[in-house]
């Protein structure tokens, strides 16, 4: 009985080739970058995200920008010259979870840090037809009412350290300090002007 027609009349026999066929994937494409630097370790420059920026990032998962904004720059002419040095693993290293993304509704974040003024933050999230008249992204009023939840992010600063991400003790007890009065609006700008700063200047 040939292999073709044994997984087609066998079910198991069917089950069987799949699994070593996705076993014999993983292990070519997904096992070699646990061994990859460039993947696993931080590149020169990129620190942990300060208290105010987990709870930015914390809000923009929350409010589903991921949906719309990547924050993974391809290595294609086209999209270097736009935002930037393309993407690497070792950006990524404390993005937990990582927001690389696979849809852009909106542009590009990956390189979004500095690029423009708090103020302007300020203005485009509560309502960006104000500073970009064709944009088709929501307001977001409730960030500049909202304070941010203090509690939750000291306790997202010790999960993250639990998994790897190089928090002090003195980091998360300033925390609270660092949090008072402010907003999620505060918040996220924080995040967003923090994001792709290693590589800023590279081409």
């Amino acid at each position: 009985m040939k292999l073709q027609q044994l997984a087609e009349e066998k079910v198991g026999a069917l089950i069987l080739f799949t699994f070593l066929v996705i076993s014999v994937g993983l292990l070519i494409e997904v096992v070699p970058l646990f061994f990859t630097k460039s993947v696993t370790e931080p590149i020169k420059g990129i620190k942990p995200y300060n208290a105010l920026q987990v709870a930015g990032r914390d809000i923009y998962v929350r409010e589903g920008c991921y949906n719309c904004h990547s924050q993974m720059i391809r290595p294609f002419r086209a999209e270097t010259e736009r935002y930037g040095h393309y993407s690497v693993g070792g950006e990524s290293v404390y993005d937990r979870p990582f927001q690389w993304g696979s849809k852009r509704t909106g542009p590009d974040l990956a390189r979004v840090g500095g690029r423009y003024s708090d103020e302007w933050h300020r203005i485009h999230l509560l309502n960006p037809r104000d500073v970009v008249p064709e944009s088709n992204m929501p307001a977001f009023p409730w960030l500049a009412r909202n304070k941010v939840d203090i509690e939750a992010t000291v306790s997202n600063m010790k999960a993250l350290r639990a998994v790897g991400t190089p928090y002090s003790d003195e980091e998360i007890e300033k925390a609270p300090q660092e949090l008072a009065n402010k907003s999620e609006l505060d918040a996220v700008i924080a995040y967003l002007q923090g994001l792709g700063l290693a590589l800023k200047n590279v081409r």
